[in-house]
């Protein structure tokens, strides 16, 4: 009974004496803590919403309290997923004026210019259904729209052969629906799912329909990418051109024949084989295969190994900030 007291008395002990270590060294770290200056700021503010906003000339209804609060969701994430929207940003600069251009020829509203940052991030990625290019058609859609799809070529990453399917479906889309905003919904759900719930809620509104998660959010995060661009400065954006990935001057080559190695072919044209393949993301092999009454156009830089100085000579002012007060951009 003796014994067992006296262990009892010595774990006591040894815990008491721990504890009085741990207290002691815990006082020491939490006062060196406090001497060491805190630079951690973390600001959490919520994204402000306009008062009014459209999208392809609609207006979107801000008064209805579910598509305030779903368009205000979709900018919390855009606007806290930082390296992902100054990379969108960044690349905006090298494909937005492609897009633009092709848009207007085509009679499409310049705001659909935001669903191709939705679909891809202005980026030629395949998502795990399939989908691939910048503007993520499946291959059947893709062959529908004009689309070559090969061993050596896919024109899904064509930015502009895939823009102008993008188009041709899109009018497809507002012609069935009445609305760019159905047009937008259907593009994302396809046009037989948006047409079923069309018919089963006898509700002819983007903005009443009750769809899919991924639908549901979808135009909302092409508004959002909008706000984003146009108003810089209220979503605390700070980018200049010369921190953006700017168009690469090119020369267009026509190629009628079958060219069995495209590093070869470069060299020959005074450029590197990584350029060419850099400016013809739409080229999937070392060779290409053109068919008998079929031809392409490569697209070679002007000027092999261009400087990152040479792209910015036609901008005006390369280091002017979007996004920031006139006084910063003066020092």
């Amino acid at each position: 009974m003796k014994k067992r007291t006296l262990v009892l008395i010595l774990i006591l002990a040894a815990l008491l004496t721990g504890g009085i270590g741990f207290t002691v060294g815990y006082a020491v770290t939490q006062k060196q803590c406090e001497e060491q200056p805190n630079y951690y700021a973390n600001k959490l503010t919520s994204p402000p919403l306009p008062k009014k906003v459209n999208f392809a000339g609609e207006e979107v209804p801000m008064d209805i309290y579910w598509v305030r609060e779903a368009l205000d969701r979709e900018l919390v994430v855009n606007c806290y997923q930082h390296s992902k929207t100054i990379r969108i940003m960044k690349l905006s600069a090298r494909v937005f004026p492609v897009i633009e251009r092709i848009l207007k020829e085509e009679g499409v509203p310049e705001d659909f210019k935001y669903l191709c940052v939705a679909e891809s991030g202005l980026e030629n990625v395949t998502s795990p259904a399939g989908a691939g290019g910048y503007w993520q058609f499946i291959p059947s859609t893709a062959k529908v729209y004009g689309l070559e799809i090969s061993n050596d070529v896919d024109e899904r990453c064509h930015l502009e052969k895939a823009t102008r399917a993008a188009c041709k479906y899109l009018k497809k889309c507002k012609n069935q629906f009445g609305s760019w905003s159905l047009a937008a919904a259907a593009y994302n759900r396809g046009e037989g799912g948006l047409a079923a719930a069309i018919e089963d809620q006898n509700c002819h509104n983007f903005w009443d329909l009750w769809l899919n998660s991924e639908t549901s959010r979808y135009l909302y995060r092409i508004i959002s990418f909008k706000l984003i661009f146009e108003n810089p400065q209220l979503y605390g954006v700070e980018m200049c051109p010369a921190e953006q990935y700017l168009p690469v001057a090119c020369r267009e080559v026509k190629v009628t024949e079958s060219i069995p190695s495209l590093p070869k072919y470069a060299q020959e044209q005074g450029v590197t084989y990584r350029e060419l393949r850099n400016l013809n993301p739409w080229i999937k092999n070392n060779k290409l295969t053109v068919a008998a009454g079929k031809s392409y156009t490569l697209l070679l830089p002007e000027k092999a190994s261009q400087s990152h100085k040479h792209l910015l000579k036609k901008v005006e002012n390369p280091y002017l900030k979007i996004g920031t007060p006139e006084e910063v951009n003066k020092e």
